[in-house]
């Protein structure tokens, strides 16, 4: 049973990789996923095409950095690791270079709240991490100071990341900050875009308490 309850987990980051290209999230190899795993995290290997991927490809650490697999762990590994350390509530993440994203990456530009799906990130706004070197140390530390009271963040000259309790809801909060860059970018071409304050992004936070991805036969109890 656990064996397979291990298969099925390795099985969906391999989905949700493929499902990152056709939601137009991604590309190439570009990106990787994670998801916590009893103690440490499975994690995509690097530069393996998605389509080529199988389960047993999918690479467990420990939350050491150690591992035991033909393959190695993606070169970011350090970032999944040290979220999944700091962040108990979060258990899967999807690291992607999507179009809109990554354009306001390179121009190293947080996407403010000019809709109030911004209250998916979070907070007021999509903090861009400042610039370090993929893979090290450093980009980890960027990317926990950005991401601090936020589900998720851009990447200068990089990408983005989102998290979630589950793959299904990280990977649903990917396509929204997409979503949300590329309305941002279109209303910037029209004018200038109205910013909501904080204290309306704020209630609207709250109100995302009670929403989100929603799956069949469940359904999110508002905490008092």
């Amino acid at each position: 049973m656990a064996k397979t309850r291990e298969v099925a987990a390795r099985q969906s980051v391999v989905e949700a990789c493929r499902s990152m290209v056709s939601l137009g999230v991604n590309q190439g190899t570009a990106g990787n996923i994670s998801v916590r795993w009893r103690g440490g995290l499975l994690i995509t290997p690097s530069g393996l095409p998605y389509d080529e991927m199988s389960a047993a490809d999918i690479v467990f650490m420990d939350m050491q950095g150690g591992y035991r697999h033909d393959l190695v762990p993606s070169s970011e590994w350090r970032f999944h690791r040290d979220i999944l350390a700091h962040r108990p509530e979060v258990n899967a993440i999807v690291h992607a270079h999507p179009i809109c994203c990554t354009a306001f990456a390179m121009c190293r530009k947080e996407i403010p709240a000019a809709h109030y799906m911004i209250a998916a990130a979070g907070g007021p706004t999509i903090r861009c991490a400042r610039y370090e070197s993929y893979g090290t140390p450093e980009l980890s530390a960027a990317v926990l100071e950005a991401m601090d009271g936020r589900n998720c963040a851009l990447l200068a000259n990089h990408g983005m990341i989102a998290t979630g309790p589950d793959l299904a809801e990280a990977l649903w909060l990917a396509v929204e900050v997409e979503t949300l860059a590329r309305q941002y970018a279109a209303a910037l071409q029209i004018g200038t875009p109205i910013i909501l304050d904080d204290a309306e992004v704020a209630k609207t936070v709250e109100k995302f308490k009670d929403y989100g991805l929603r799956r069949r036969g469940t359904r999110k109890v508002k905490k008092a």
